[in-house]
């Protein structure tokens, strides 16, 4: 039964898909009500975050948030499978970085570079990366557990060219770049929930005790490479632009921790300017804080 129901929605997907982006924001526009009114996708989820997260905002400000982030995550859902039949051309009119001369400057030193990211706007789209940066890109994602799934999301993020790792597989593949002489960006969506242990970076964020994974930093300061952070601007409906800011020229000379509070601190900023567009269905805060010994 599984198996049928992923070849149902590959088939579905490969349909709508053939509709122009207008048409799939007016499907959109019929089933963000669905998502949030009748199936309630992780609702309670979404208005837990948002209560913690914004004490100050009345019920009101709140709900209108939310109805919004539902609205933009089925957006970005059928943009994402729209990746599948869109052209190098098309995607790169409506996702692209007006102004690559940070990376630029970098790629003509000859360091490679860290990206940090986030599940802000659309995300899926940093597939086409690679169609506007003198560096390999490769990206690291977490494998999901379901197989067809899985393969079913790295056609559509690799499609452009960007080549994407597990974070198991990043300094293997980073070794085998550098013996080549390949210079490469590297690219976390970095808000993801790591597990609560020692290696996780604990910090204040959005009103809640958040832990952040310290991999991405560990590794630049292995190799001393320029932390730079990606945010998402959303220009219009089915529109967007990256915009570069450097978090680190030399990680090495950074105290420990400073990089990744600083991606924090960025990514709240990015977040409170325009809440709608992050991620609030993701059970970002599941662990707590792990209790120091007296």
């Amino acid at each position: 039964m599984k198996r049928a129901g992923y070849y149902i929605f590959v088939a579905f997907s490969r349909t709508i898909t053939l509709l122009p982006m207008g048409a799939l924001h007016l499907l959109s526009d019929l089933l963000w009500p669905l998502f949030y009114h009748v199936i309630r996708y992780r609702r309670n989820v979404v208005e837990i975050n948002l209560k913690n997260a914004f004490p100050e905002k009345s019920q009101g400000e709140r709900n209108r948030i939310a109805r919004k982030f539902y609205r933009h995550l089925t957006d970005m859902i059928l943009e994402t499978l729209k990746a599948m039949r869109m052209t190098p051309e098309q995607i790169s009119k409506r996702f692209f970085a007006p102004d690559t001369s940070l990376t630029d400057r970098y790629y003509g030193e000859g360091r490679d570079v860290v990206a940090l990211g986030s599940h802000y706007n659309n995300w899926e789209w940093y597939s086409s990366l690679q169609l506007s940066s003198q560096h390999r890109i490769i990206t690291i994602y977490k494998p999901l557990k379901n197989k067809d799934f899985d393969s079913f999301l790295l056609k559509i993020r690799s499609r452009f060219g960007v080549w994407v790792t597990p974070m198991n597989h990043i300094v293997r593949d980073l070794v085998k770049c550098r013996k080549e002489g390949v210079l490469t960006m590297s690219g976390f969506i970095a808000d993801q929930t790591p597990p609560p242990d020692d290696n996780a970076y604990w910090t204040t964020f959005l009103n809640q005790d958040t832990a952040f994974y310290r991999g991405a930093e560990k590794m630049a300061v292995k190799y001393n490479s320029p932390v730079i952070y990606i945010k998402i601007v959303k220009v219009k409906r089915g529109y967007y632009e990256l915009k570069y800011s450097l978090i680190s020229e030399h990680p090495t000379e950074e105290e420990s921790n400073a990089i990744t509070a600083r991606y924090a601190a960025m990514l709240e900023a990015t977040i409170r300017e325009q809440p709608e567009y992050w991620l609030w269905s993701h059970r970002r805060w599941k662990h707590k804080r792990p209790l120091k010994d007296d």
